[in-house]
């Protein structure tokens, strides 16, 4: 953890200088001990009606203290509504059995759940704190559908950042799982992949507070979208 914060201090302080990033540290820390109220932590069980269903841990509630403290200076946990997953697999022009599925900050896996009920080829969760990401794997392994139609998932450990985007046709899924500095690296990477390998890409943002970020990457343009969400596409939509 102690890696993780000093990292991300120095970040800040490059980024924004010392006010600024002190300013910052203070806010993220009243937001960490606000977010540890009894009635806050009630809140976050709101969400347990998939887990109920499926049987399996995808709640924000049973987060430990250094999990949302990580997250409240990264990118806080919060699964995915499924109506509005569902929703947003929709919007996609796509035959599903043609992509690779990666959902960046995969968290518990709750997405990478949901996306199996769709056939695409593969689907990979790329997620940087190890602890969710073993809950990920032990979800991954305890999930039963009838629905499912998607049998290839992987549950990754690693840094969103330099992630090594597969050379297959892709739907990237975002929910806000980056700062900005983050996901302005993230997003280069794909455009260099992109750029390397031309093929058709997807990228849906659910809750797109920076998209800003994504409207200035060279690969990629906006197709539509709603309040809730964005939908991007790289400039090769076809495939051979």
């Amino acid at each position: 953890m102690l890696k993780f914060l000093r990292t991300w201090w120095r970040d800040q302080i490059q980024e924004r200088g010392i006010v600024s990033a002190t300013t910052l540290l203070f806010r993220n820390l009243w937001s960490f001990l606000r977010d540890s109220t009894p009635e806050r932590r009630r809140q976050r069980y709101g969400d347990m009606e998939y887990d109920w269903e499926h049987r399996v841990n995808t709640t924000s509630g049973t987060l430990g203290w250094r999990e949302r403290l990580l997250g409240t200076f990264h990118s806080p946990y919060q699964p995915t509504d499924p109506a509005l997953f569902r929703e947003m697999m929709s919007a996609l022009p796509i035959q599903f059995d043609k992509f690779t599925f990666i959902d960046i900050g995969s968290g518990k896996g709750r997405t990478l759940l949901m996306a199996s009920e769709y056939p695409f080829q593969k689907i990979i969760g790329v997620e940087l704190l190890p602890e969710l990401h073993q809950v990920a794997q032990e979800n991954l392994r305890l999930y039963q559908s009838e629905s499912q139609k998607c049998f290839a998932l992987e549950s990754v450990c690693g840094n969103a950042t330099t992630f090594p985007f597969p050379a297959e046709p892709l739907v990237l899924y975002l929910f806000n799982p980056l700062p900005e500095s983050g996901l302005r690296q993230m997003l280069a990477n794909l455009d260099r992949s992109l750029a390397a390998n031309p093929r058709p890409a997807y990228v849906l943002y659910y809750n797109p507070l920076l998209e800003h970020v994504l409207a200035g990457t060279a690969q990629l343009t906006r197709l539509g979208g709603t309040e809730s969400y964005s939908l991007y596409s790289s400039s090769k939509t076809e495939l051979t």
